[in-house]
């Protein structure tokens, strides 16, 4: 059912130091800054040969970042991101195996414009997951 790996998500509490680390330290093309106001984050993307690092940072009062930072100060790994060909029917085949999906159960509209899905990380070995149709 999943296909690649497309990113690994990591929230920072210092976004500009973080994409700063990744573009002058490790020599790495980074995007700019891009405010996602439905999901409470701001992301920069960092593009590898291979996959993506997705540097999460808290953008309003409501993020879902925030709770993690005050959690995990210096920050860390927030979340895991899969390629699925078909995100209603991975939704489908994963809840009648017993998955949970987060939020309402519906596909929203994730940072590179396609439908994703959040399934809880109680269900996978303590790792949240997103799911990103390709």
């Amino acid at each position: 059912m999943i296909g690649r790996l497309n990113h690994v998500a990591i929230a920072v509490p210092d976004l500009e130091a973080a994409t700063a680390t990744y573009r002058d330290t490790l020599g790495a093309a980074v995007s700019q800054p891009l405010e996602l106001p439905e999901h409470g984050v701001t992301v920069v993307f960092v593009e590898l040969p291979n996959t993506k690092i997705e540097l999460l940072h808290p953008l309003g009062d409501g993020s879902p970042i925030t709770g993690f930072l005050e959690k995990n100060a210096s920050g860390g790994i927030h979340h895991v991101c899969y390629e699925v060909d078909d995100i209603l029917a991975a939704r489908d085949r994963l809840k009648a195996d017993g998955a949970r999906v987060l939020g309402d159960g519906e596909p929203k509209t994730g940072a590179h414009g396609k439908p994703v899905l959040f399934l809880h990380p109680k269900d996978f070995a303590g790792t949240l997951v997103e799911l990103e149709q390709v």
